[in-house]
């Protein structure tokens, strides 16, 4: 869900208007939290801090899908595998974790090298006898 549409549902919920909304969020008039709700602008980090307090939410909440279509670290299966991730519930998600770190430790023991094998001692040179 983009950070507009969870503000609109925000101010929905709690019953406040563009204007209380820019009452609390300071540098934010009535124009920018509209331009806010419509997603015609993004808010600021601090202003993002302000708008989670505000409602009582964690900043990470406002921000989840922006972080994430704006990480180019992740792949589109990566994004897939999130979202069927968060669509589970609490026992399920830990079962995933467990297979997905037992996949993971198994593919880091198929590409990490070989063990070095030890040294073998040798014998002691036998000496020449001096007669």
């Amino acid at each position: 869900m983009s950070i507009a549409n969870t503000l609109r549902l925000l101010t929905k919920a709690t019953g406040m208007t563009a204007t209380d909304l820019a009452t609390a969020i300071p540098r934010a008039g009535v124009n920018t939290v509209s331009a806010w709700l419509k997603g015609e602008k993004l808010p600021g980090r601090d202003q993002v801090d302000a708008i989670a307090r505000t409602f009582g939410v964690p900043a990470g909440a406002l921000l989840s899908e922006l972080a994430s279509t704006l990480d180019p670290a992740r792949t589109k299966g990566e994004h897939s595998l999130l979202a069927a991730y968060r669509m589970l519930n609490t026992r399920q998600q830990g079962a995933l974790l467990e297979v997905a770190n037992s996949m993971a430790a198994g593919v880091k023991a198929d590409d990490a090298p070989p063990p070095a094998r030890p040294a073998r001692k040798r014998a002691p040179a036998k000496r020449a006898r001096r007669t």
